[in-house]
């Protein structure tokens, strides 16, 4: 079987009743609101009004009491007036343009002047500093000529010590002078030779050659001569022995 639903439709009074139930209660709360406003306004009006209170007052004079004077302000210190002292005006004085340029101009020459004067001192140190410098040199240049020429002096005196030795060991026997040459004669050539060479142990003179400054003139003739000296020979432990070094010296003047 299928069941079927029958839903039921409310009755057309009971929704009047209703209807007219929410109307009533509607219509009695405004009816109430409605009468507790006019209540309330009305016992406001039948209320009597207070009596106004009054007060009663009465002045009584007691002795006035002593006041106290104020204290004295202290007093302000008098501040002075800053003094400002009033400074003259200077009045400039007016200056003659060709009194300025003139002033000027001296300025400018003295100025020139100490310039010159500072160079020309520059010039005089400068000056005095190469004296000084020249007289040094030269005085240096002496010390060392004369450092030289002693030096030369103790060489030759030497030299002659020396040949004084030689000569005591071995002596010359016969020494022949050489020939002034003819052309150096007629030229009037001057000058010294010095010949060295070695004496044998027979006193006779080896390797004869020239040594030092000697003029071309004075070469052959210094030579020969040389080669013919004779010497005594020196002896060494009772034998005759050669003898290096030994030099002899020409003098070539005219007179």
């Amino acid at each position: 079987m299928h069941g079927s639903m029958v839903q039921a439709q409310p009755l057309p009074w009971t929704r009047v009743w209703r209807d007219s139930q929410a109307l009533v209660v509607t219509v009695a709360l405004h009816s109430a609101v409605v009468a507790f406003l006019v209540l309330g306004w009305s016992m406001e009006q039948s209320l009597p009004e207070p009596a106004p209170s009054t007060l009663k007052t009465r002045l009584v004079m007691l002795p006035a009491e002593p006041v106290a004077a104020p204290p004295a302000p202290e007093p302000l210190p008098v501040v002075a007036p800053p003094v400002v002292e009033a400074k003259p005006e200077v009045v400039k004085p007016k200056v003659d343009p060709q009194i300025q340029a003139r002033k000027l101009e001296q300025a400018a020459l003295a100025r020139k002047r100490v310039e010159e004067q500072k160079l020309a001192q520059v010039e005089q140190q400068k000056a005095a500093q190469q004296r000084a410098e020249q007289v040094e040199a030269q005085r240096q240049q002496a010390v060392a000529e004369q450092a030289r020429v002693a030096a030369a002096d103790n060489a030759h005196r030497a030299q002659q010590a020396a040949a004084a030795a030689d000569v005591r060991q071995y002596l010359p026997i016969s020494k022949q002078a050489p020939d002034y040459p003819q052309r150096a004669l007629d030229k009037g050539i001057q000058g010294d030779c010095t010949v060295e060479y070695s004496v044998t142990p027979q006193g006779k003179v080896d390797n004869p050659k020239v040594v030092g400054n000697c003029h071309p003139a004075f070469i052959r003739p210094s030579l020969a001569a040389a080669a013919t000296f004779r010497y005594q020979p020196r002896m060494v432990d009772g034998q005759a022995v050669t003898v290096p070094g030994v030099r002899n010296t020409f003098h070539y003047k005219i007179q």
